[in-house]
């Protein structure tokens, strides 16, 4: 008879913690059994054929004040980006329908920001209607938010508010020093009073341990409730940074976070974000069975490369994977 595995302790209910240490345990699992325990949870909630396409538009890139170790837009390192203002309503939204024809449910506007001024503010609110206006979901990402600016956004019909923790505690002093992890709770807890949803996680692969991935997903699932989009950002170690000479990542210990982060957080919508660039076809085909049902989509991540669009719709055809919301064909399915 086949070895029983031990499994490594659950929470007894929604509301008990995840400790750090059950998240080790996962880990170490053998790589087939924790995918498939990720692939069974990911079933539960939804269907594995089904993708969800987002684009993410730089709508100001560079200057940002902050010290992220692994950040190109910020004006403390030298990585060939320079300061750009806020792109204009109409060049936003003529981005916005390109990328809805091309299939992206979601647009995401990204600004490089320690944190919005009020006609910043403004300015992006008008944004948010308008890309709503083209039947799009959205999604932002503008730095620190107190609670005024967070319920201005909501007005606006904000559907996403995007604020990663990027790792855990213990590590975060290593790779910022500008703003507390406090800092980033407090953005996603005035966030979450409002309505909108959270979407947080983390950049895997910045010569962290285990032990601090483990954190890392601990930290996202234990928020109350956990974020409803959790995108998994493997780190793209960019010339002029601090991190630019980072080892790369064992690929499977990626996928195996992938799986974790499914396991702990079963309703959420994992996504593959940046890094797919340097990922091939079949680590990307890992992550998906190992349970990510969304990834960013198109030509251009913020500063960074992504798989090229018709890469990407060849590789979903080549899986039997299609866009949630169509039908096998590429229709958009009848409610």
């Amino acid at each position: 008879m086949p070895k029983k595995l031990p499994t490594p302790a659950m929470p007894l209910s929604t509301t008990a913690p995840w400790r750090v240490q059950d998240i080790v345990a996962l880990y170490e699992l053998p790589f087939a059994e924790l995918v498939h325990r990720a692939q069974s949870v990911h079933r539960q909630h939804f269907d594995p054929t089904e993708l969800q396409l987002s684009s993410l538009l730089s709508i100001k890139t560079g200057g940002c004040p902050e010290d992220c170790g692994y950040c190109s837009q910020s004006s403390v390192h030298d990585a060939g980006v320079k300061g750009q203002p806020l792109m204009p309503l109409e060049e936003v939204v003529a981005a916005a329908r390109a990328a809805r024809d091309q299939g992206a449910q979601r647009f995401c506007m990204g600004a490089a920001w320690r944190s919005p001024k009020p006609r910043q503010v403004e300015a992006v609110a008008r944004m948010i209607g308008a890309v709503k206006a083209l039947g799009m979901e959205t999604c932002v990402t503008l730095g620190m938010l107190d609670d005024a600016q967070a319920r201005q956004l909501a007005d606006a019909g904000l559907d996403y508010y995007n604020h990663n923790l990027d790792t855990s505690p213990e590590f975060y002093g290593s790779i910022i020093s500008t703003r507390t992890y406090q800092d980033r709770l407090d953005t996603l807890a005035h966030v979450r009073a409002t309505g909108v949803k959270v979407c947080c996680g983390g950049i895997i692969g910045m010569g962290e341990s285990r032990v601090v991935r483990a954190g890392l997903i601990s930290q996202l699932a234990n928020l109350d409730p956990y974020p409803e989009s959790v995108p998994i950002n493997h780190l793209m170690p960019i010339p002029g940074t601090p991190l630019a000479g980072t080892p790369p990542l064992d690929p499977f210990e990626f996928v195996r976070t992938i799986a974790v982060a499914r396991i702990t957080m079963p309703r959420a919508v994992v996504r593959l974000s940046a890094g797919r660039e340097s990922m091939d076809d079949a680590m990307q085909a890992l992550c998906f069975l190992a349970g990510a049902n969304s990834m960013f989509y198109g030509e251009k991540l913020l500063t960074t490369g992504n798989p090229r669009l018709q890469h990407d719709q060849a590789l979903l055809e080549r899986l039997g994977m299609r866009a949630a919301g169509t039908t096998a064909d590429g229709a958009a399915e009848r409610a």
